[in-house]
């Protein structure tokens, strides 16, 4: 039997019945077409494959704000918290309102400008120092003939020291009259710009006076609260208060170092009230002290005219210069004739009742 020899060699075996092979190597060829397609396109928005997901956080409104035109990058953040307030009719209030400056050159200041005894202000016939010794001492004595003005002894609960201190017309600086804000303060803060009618008023309101003890008001000089305070640290707190009072009444200012001194001090009294002016009433003609041991406001209608029978060596006080001419009394000189004092110079010119 002849064998019939095959072409090409071993026959290819068939693929048929193999289906699992042929899928597996046309999916691997789609997969890497694919692929590579997908590189050229991957940083294209919205194709390629999903980022991976990092975490996030909720946006705070702060991060997305708009910042201001006057944005100060340095400034501290404002705080919720409430900011206290000084109450109104307060020491503490008022020095808000003060303005704050330096102090202007003491030239120019002399202390006979304001007037200080040489101005009845509150036109009881009396020198304000007199009028201020009534008010502040206890136990007083009023010297016979002058028309319940002159003190001739009493006793000062001094402010200043918080001691009692023994007043005797015969040894007057123990006990002196205190411009609570000096007059060459007053000068430097402001008082320099007066008219002379104002100094006149400054030099001698019973507001600005105290009776002290006379050697701790030597030593305050023209202290302001920067640079003096009584050494009695109870009296502070209201020493302040009629400095700021004072003050705030005539327009003057204060230096910052001035300013920091009263804040110290007031923080410890916040409801330290303002001070109110006080005078008292005359004692009496021939020596009582009952009438001048209760101050009083000062009056806000004239005095009303005393008896021109009074007993003394000078003559009746009036309650105008008009009333005093029309009994035939009058012209007085200042520095002259102690019924001068009694009355207003309208003029500024040393005579009343002309």
């Amino acid at each position: 039997m002849t064998r019939t020899r095959r072409r090409g060699g071993r026959r290819a075996r068939s693929t048929r019945g193999r289906p699992g092979f042929v899928g597996a190597v046309v999916g691997l060829l789609l997969l890497i077409s694919c692929g590579a397609a997908l590189s050229d396109v991957g940083e294209e928005p919205g194709l390629g494959v999903a980022p991976t997901p990092v975490a996030t956080r909720a946006l705070d409104p702060a991060d997305t704000a708009e910042p201001t035109v006057d944005e100060d990058p340095t400034a501290v953040a404002p705080t919720d918290e409430p900011t206290e307030t000084a109450e109104p009719g307060t020491a503490l209030a008022l020095l808000a309102e003060l303005r704050v400056a330096g102090r202007a050159p003491r030239t120019g200041y002399d202390r006979d400008l304001f007037e200080y005894r040489s101005y009845d202000s509150d036109r009881n016939g009396c020198d304000v120092r007199n009028d201020i010794l009534r008010r502040d001492l206890t136990d007083v004595l009023i010297k016979p003939g002058t028309q319940g003005c002159v003190v001739l002894t009493g006793m000062l609960h001094d402010p200043y020291s918080g001691q009692v201190l023994a007043f005797d017309r015969q040894a007057a600086d123990d006990v002196q009259i205190d411009h609570v804000v000096a007059l060459s303060d007053a000068w430097q803060k402001g008082a320099q710009g007066w008219d002379a009618q104002t100094m006149r008023e400054f030099g001698n309101d019973p507001l600005n006076l105290l009776a002290v003890d006379g050697r701790l008001n030597g030593q305050k000089g023209d202290g302001d609260a920067a640079t003096w305070l009584p050494p009695n640290k109870r009296f502070r707190c209201e020493y302040v208060a009629r400095q700021i009072t004072v003050k705030h009444t005539y327009g003057l200012w204060v230096t910052q170092a001035e300013h920091d001194a009263m804040a110290r001090v007031l923080a410890d009294c916040p409801d330290q009230a303002v001070v109110e002016r006080v005078t008292a009433p005359l004692g009496g003609p021939e020596g009582d002290p009952e009438q001048s041991s209760t101050p009083t406001t000062t009056p806000t209608q004239e005095p009303t005219a005393p008896d021109p029978a009074a007993d003394g060596d000078t003559d009746p006080r009036f309650g105008s210069c008009k009333d005093a001419k029309a009994e035939g009394y009058g012209p007085y000189v200042r520095g002259v004739d102690p019924e001068y004092d009694w009355y207003r110079d309208g003029d500024a010119d040393g005579i009343v009742c002309e």
